[in-house]
């Protein structure tokens, strides 16, 4: 398994990481691998199939000039892009990489081919540079989900600071396969992840970056929690998180707790996920996990954990969540895929809320049967989901679809720690199910905006793509 903790988890910016945090480092490394610049006169870039048909709604074209730029999803100020967007198009120029000036406007260096896809995944990217001779480079990329990319011809490869060439301990490709290696060596499955995360990268190494993950999920879900207004793209969709937390304050807080129900706890996760789905849709500084669209059910269910489930070592149960996440991340990546233009939102919010669900049970101390049974539940009861966002905004359905994915998270955690890991469907069958599901699903469910919720509420937004 060619992937890391920090492959699956990677810090950067909304709303999308398929169409934003993918795009951004594909043109960044179009560039960087043109070589020297120097006599560059111009560049063009066409998107193809999903990244065309949502791209406005989720800021390709944004993300595609922010990376022309040398900017990377991890570096740049949220709070300076509209500033540098707008200079370029006052200047009619762009810096490429910030060395080499050519002409530029987003309206004439952005080509956008709704009607035709590229071959190797809907999200497909066509850049030219054209130099000084008149020759042209040219290729082609592809977002595949979760900020991943690869170039045309190549394996799907990882972005980040993942996994080495050195062989793991711990190799797995199927959660079989994983359950095997823990019965043969008694390690758990965050164990058997930390040894061979551990083959490439130091402890001290490993539990910083899963630390300063956590720490900017805390602080997504903070600032979204306190952060009211109107989020951008037209829909004039208002923030809910911040005003639904104080009351939910409130009525902790207050002398008259007659109205206090028991699910109350839960309602408070699920606005830990909304807060940061809000944050994703504004452009804000989020963690992809596995996904943006997804980006608040992991970070929701482990400040419940964190928070509500009283653990004696809080520390040492997220870096255990993060890990075993990661692992079933991984294994749906692989074998089926997180790209909801490829399969819909049931690689997006299904398996987020099947990264979650195991995470916490292993968190909780749970078997690694047990985790697998929470995954497969979280997938499961996600099959079939499509991605059919309302003018192609990660807004509607998106932000409350994390909610109920970090709910349904919970719940399938606890049906799997009430039992003792035996069921009738495995982690492996329902990732499959997943895939297959996806191949059969119509296009107009997978990230175009054209089926669904897309088409039946008319927007202002809609009616112009």
């Amino acid at each position: 398994m060619d992937m890391s903790v920090f492959d699956l988890f990677k810090i950067g910016i909304g709303p999308s990481s398929s169409h934003t945090v993918g795009p951004m480092v594909a043109a960044r490394r179009f560039l960087v691998e043109c070589g020297p610049l120097d006599d560059a006169t111009g560049i063009e870039v066409g998107l193809y199939g999903s990244l065309a048909l949502t791209g406005i709604g989720h800021a390709t074209d944004k993300a595609i000039i922010l990376g022309l730029m040398g900017e990377t999803p991890q570096g740049v100020n949220p709070g300076q892009v509209d500033d540098m967007l707008a200079e370029v198009e006052l200047d009619g120029a762009i810096r490429l990489l910030g060395v080499k000036e050519v002409p530029f406007s987003a309206k004439t260096g952005l080509a956008w081919n709704r009607s035709s896809s590229l071959p190797e995944h809907p999200n497909g990217m066509r850049f030219k540079l054209t130099k000084l001779d008149g020759s042209i480079i040219e290729r082609i990329f592809y977002s595949v989900g979760g900020g991943f990319i690869h170039a045309a011809g190549e394996s799907h490869a990882r972005q980040g600071a993942g996994a080495g060439t050195a062989p793991i301990p711990y190799p797995f490709d199927t959660m079989d396969q994983l359950l095997a290696h823990g019965k043969a060596s008694g390690l758990t499955i965050p164990q058997m992840l930390r040894t061979n995360e551990c083959a490439h990268m130091s402890e001290e190494d490993l539990d910083a970056g899963i630390d300063n993950i956590w720490q900017v999920m805390r602080d997504c879900i903070a600032h979204g929690l306190v952060t009211d207004g109107q989020l951008p793209g037209g829909l004039n969709v208002k923030r809910r998180a911040a005003n639904l937390w104080r009351q939910a304050l409130a009525a902790k807080n207050g002398d008259n707790r007659a109205n206090d129900l028991p699910h109350d706890a839960l309602h408070q996760v699920s606005l830990y996920a909304m807060a940061v789905n809000e944050e994703n849709a504004a452009g804000g500084r989020v963690v992809t996990a596995p996904t943006n669209g997804a980006a608040g059910i992991i970070p929701a269910v482990m400040r419940y954990y964190a928070e509500d489930c009283r653990p004696s070592d809080p520390v040492k149960g997220v870096r255990e969540f993060m890990l075993t996440a990661a692992a079933i991340g991984m294994l749906c990546k692989k074998n089926a895929s997180i790209s909801g233009a490829e399969i819909g939102c049931q690689g997006e919010v299904g398996v987020a809320c099947a990264m979650a669900a195991a995470g916490l049970v292993a968190a909780l101390g749970g078997s690694n049967e047990q985790i697998e049974n929470a995954a497969e539940i979280g997938i499961e009861h996600h099959l079939g989901m499509t991605c059919d966002p309302i003018g192609g905004l990660v807004q509607i359905p998106c932000i409350e679809r994390n909610g109920m994915g970090a709910i349904k998270a919970i719940t399938a955690a606890s049906l799997a720690l009430k039992g003792d890991g035996t069921h009738f469907v495995s982690l492996d069958d329902v990732i499959e199910t997943m895939r297959q599901t996806g191949a059969d699903m119509q296009d107009k469910y997978k990230e175009t905006s054209l089926g669904g919720l897309a088409i039946h509420v008319v927007t202002v937004n809609h009616a112009a793509c």
